[in-house]
Order: structure tokens, then C-alpha cells, then sequence
């Protein structure tokens, strides 16, 4: 009988990888990484993956952020070190039944198997639950996917390791403080100054070859978030990042509890196929616009989330449409167009908004909007839900604001006019609505002031 030693081909943890090699062995069953850029994150996931699913009979994924990067970032890798391809390093033949490479999936011979999959999709898998998890470059990913899988795991005992380079203070940057800080998590942040991997000048060549392609500001941010594993570096690409950093910094994002003297309105952005996105709001005296709640859902009808508004302790005085929700693109099982039905339900008033010029046009519009904006970091739960959920709501969609960036575009070496569509697409889109769309409340005594004006 062959005997198979794993990790295979000979790989065994870098010096400054063994302290979170040693946690899993010691059974630490959740690791936040926050290493820099080819520090070996997926190569040391990818070896406890083999040596997990030949130990333990189960599902294991291998996650990114959005599943038509997984066969390029993954599947067809090669490591340089090797010249094989990445998964071939982890799992060799010898223990491998099948290997289907459109689904990007393999059965080992014990019965385990192991996928590569995209978190944008996750609650569209079948078959049997995880019980590993790998959720590579988690900085960029849907972070409800975790919020999906992690009552499965604490149900079946598995384990879930979160691995990226920083982009931002947002969900990653929370869950690695609170694993370094928790004694039942492991949790690391490694630049290239604690790893010695990457040289200084190697570094600094790569900085100025990006300035050339993308500009200075650019470069900085990327090599601090990529190198340095800086988590208040800009994001690159981003269209409110420095924005949403400037209403922390003022702190405009905390307790803003809601008025009761004062009317609300809706923001929504409509999903076919994916995400509704709503966002609560009121306009203060003082001329603020005050986000108090924002709700989420998908795969419901638009009476799902017409209840669930009509709970709440809010007296509505606008409801803002997209221009698909009025036009008839946009029907209920029925046939009805969706705002009928809507209007059917009790929403009212509902105004649907023309269809924009330009998207940039609405962009320009938040951009000018964000800085009389305040956002409350915990709204009132929903019948059912914890106080935690609920604020964990509205930090998932001030992530989605700033997330929000332009797409990379491989060929051209520069970033596209247009935005990259991802997760934090609904919760863009449905803010954008609301700044091309806010205006005074009938009756109200508060009169928001011009947005241009803001901006002096």
C-alpha cells in the first residue's frame, strides 16, 4: 500500500507561519490571518484542507469573494516555487477518487470532498453542509456569508479560517481584532517588516511601476494595504472611502437614535435575482440626514419587507423607488407591476425616480450628500432579532459604502468608469437612489439644506 504523507510534497509551515499552524493543530477552531501579499495564506489553507478531509469525512470550501475569480486565484494557480498548480501541491493523486474540473471540485477516495466556491452565491450550494471553511480574501467578500455558515459549523464542530489582505477598517479589521483578543480564536496581522519575505527594494520597485499605471495616491494605498497590511490605508478605487473616514472621524457614525418627532423615509434599491436593499432615514433640523435603520433580504416578494417597515415605530413620509420599480420591468407572481402591488400593501407616498443620465450622476450625488449624513450604529432590532444582529445590519451596510469602488480592469491595467458589481452593489445603489431622490419632507419643520452647499 502507498503511503501517503500530508502535508504533501514536502511542504512544512514558514518560520512565521507555524504559530498559526500550531493553533490548528492545537484545535483552535477559528483564525482571522491578516498577512501581507504572498506571505503563503492560501498555500498553508490549502495543505490543512488535505490534511483536514483526510481526517475528518466531510464538505470543505474554499471561498472567495466572487466565484469567477475562484478558478483563476485557485484552481488553475501555479505555485512559482513548484511549478505545479497549487491544488496539485496540496492534494496529490493518491488520495483523490475524482476531479471534475468545471465544477472545480474534488472526491477524495475516503469520501470527503472539496470545492472551490464564490461567497457572492453562497445560500445557492447544495448538497450536504461544510464542515471546514476557507474564506479567502474575506476583506472583500460578502461578510453574510459568514453569517449564513456560522451557526452550521458551530452545529457540525467545524472549523472556519479567514485569510486576506486588509481593505479598510471594515468587517475583516473588526473580526481580526476581536480573534486576537478572544482565547478561542487565533488572530495575526503579518506586513513584510514582521516576515522578511519581500525585500524593501522589491517593494519599492513594485511602487513605482504601480505609480507609472495608476498614480502615486494609488500606489501608496495599495502597497500599504497589500505590504504593510495597513487597515485605515485608503482603498483603492473606492468611491466614498474617504468620505465614510471623514464621518467617522467627525462622529457622525455612532448613536443616532430615531426622532420620534420627525417623519422617515425609504430608500430602496430593488433586486431581481439578488438583494433588496432599504434604507431608513430622517432629515434633522439642523439640516442632517440621519440614517436610522436599514434593512436587507433576498428571494422574498416586496410584502416581506412592506411588513416589516410598517412595524416599526416610524411614521413614513416618502418611500423612493428606483425607475424599474414603476415601469412594469419589475413584476410580482401575478403579473402586477411591483409598485401597484406595493401601493396595494400601504406604501404610501411612493415616488418612482427617472432613470439616471449617467451613473456618475448619482454618485456625485452622494459624494455630495455624505457630509450632512449620520449614521446610527444601532437601530431597533426587528421582532426576533438581537440587539446584535441588529447593529451587525447597519455595520454590514456602512462596509457596503465603503466597499463600494470602480472595477479593475486586467487588460487595460486601470480602473473602469463603471463600479464593480458585488455585494456591496444593492447597499450602494439603494443610497444613491436616496440622494438623487431626498428631498423636504411635506409638512416637515426640517429643511435639508442644499447638498452643494455641504460640500463648502
Amino acid at each position: 500500500m502507498t503511503r501517503i504523507v500530508l502535508p504533501a510534497n514536502g511542504w512544512r509551515p514558514r518560520d512565521y507561519q507555524m504559530p498559526a499552524w500550531s493553533a490548528l493543530e492545537r484545535g483552535v477552531k477559528r483564525l482571522a490571518l491578516a498577512w501581507h501579499r504572498r506571505a503563503g495564506k492560501d498555500d498553508l489553507c490549502l495543505h490543512w484542507e488535505a490534511r483536514s478531509a483526510m481526517t475528518r469525512v466531510g464538505v470543505y470550501w474554499h471561498m472567495l469573494p466572487l466565484a469567477n475569480q475562484a478558478r483563476k486565484a485557485i484552481w488553475d494557480a501555479v505555485n512559482p516555487r513548484t511549478g505545479r498548480r497549487r491544488i496539485d501541491d496540496a492534494f496529490p493523486p493518491e488520495i483523490r477518487a475524482t476531479t471534475r474540473e468545471q465544477d472545480m471540485f474534488i472526491r477524495f477516495k475516503n469520501g470527503s470532498t472539496w470545492q472551490v466556491v464564490g461567497s457572492d452565491n453562497y445560500n445557492a450550494l447544495v448538497g450536504s453542509p461544510p464542515v471546514g471553511v476557507v474564506f479567502s480574501e474575506y476583506a472583500l467578500a460578502d461578510p453574510s456569508a459568514w453569517g449564513f455558515l456560522r451557526p452550521i459549523l458551530a452545529e457540525n464542530g467545524g472549523w472556519a479560517l479567514f485569510i486576506s489582505t486588509p481593505r479598510g477598517n471594515n468587517h475583516f479589521a473588526k473580526m481580526v481584532d476581536f480573534a486576537m483578543r478572544d482565547p478561542d480564536w487565533f488572530g495575526q496581522i503579518l506586513g513584510v517588516a514582521d516576515t522578511g519575505v519581500i525585500s524593501s527594494e522589491a517593494i519599492e520597485r513594485e511602487r513605482r511601476e504601480m505609480a507609472a499605471e495608476r498614480g502615486e495616491q494609488e500606489a501608496d494605498a495599495m502597497i500599504a494595504q497589500e505590504y504593510a497590511c495597513d487597515f485605515n490605508a485608503a482603498i483603492p478605487g473606492a468611491y466614498y472611502g474617504a468620505l465614510m473616514t471623514r464621518a467617522d472621524k467627525e462622529g457622525r457614525i455612532g448613536v443616532f437614535p430615531h426622532l420620534p418627532s420627525e417623519p422617515v423615509g425609504t430608500a430602496w434599491d430593488l433586486g431581481s435575482g439578488d438583494s433588496t436593499v432599504v434604507w431608513m432615514y430622517q432629515q434633522t433640523k439642523n439640516g442632517r440626514v440621519r440614517l436610522i435603520d436599514v434593512l436587507e433580504g433576498s428571494g422574498v416578494g416586496v410584502d416581506w419587507y412592506i411588513q416589516r417597515l410598517q412595524a416599526r415605530p416610524y411614521t413614513y413620509a416618502d418611500h423612493i423607488w428606483p425607475h424599474d420599480g414603476g415601469h412594469g420591468n419589475i413584476r410580482d407572481i401575478g403579473g402586477t407591476s411591483l409598485s401597484a402591488t406595493a401601493r396595494n400593501l400601504g406604501l404610501k407616498p411612493l415616488r418612482i425616480l427617472d432613470r439616471d443620465p449617467t451613473i456618475e450622476m448619482g454618485i456625485n450625488a452622494v459624494r455630495q450628500m455624505l457630509p450632512l449624513c449620520e449614521f446610527n450604529t444601532d437601530p431597533i432590532p426587528f421582532q426576533g432579532e438581537s440587539a446584535d444582529t441588529a447593529r451587525a445590519r447597519m455595520s454590514r451596510a456602512l462596509d457596503g459604502l465603503r466597499q463600494y469602488r470602480r472595477q479593475w480592469n486586467e487588460k487595460s491595467q486601470r480602473f473602469d468608469e463603471k463600479p464593480l458589481h458585488d455585494w456591496a452593489s444593492n447597499t450602494a445603489d439603494s443610497f444613491r437612489y436616496l440622494a438623487r431622490g431626498r428631498k423636504p419632507f411635506p409638512g416637515s419643520r426640517s429643511s435639508p439644506r442644499s447638498n452643494v452647499a455641504a460640500m463648502d
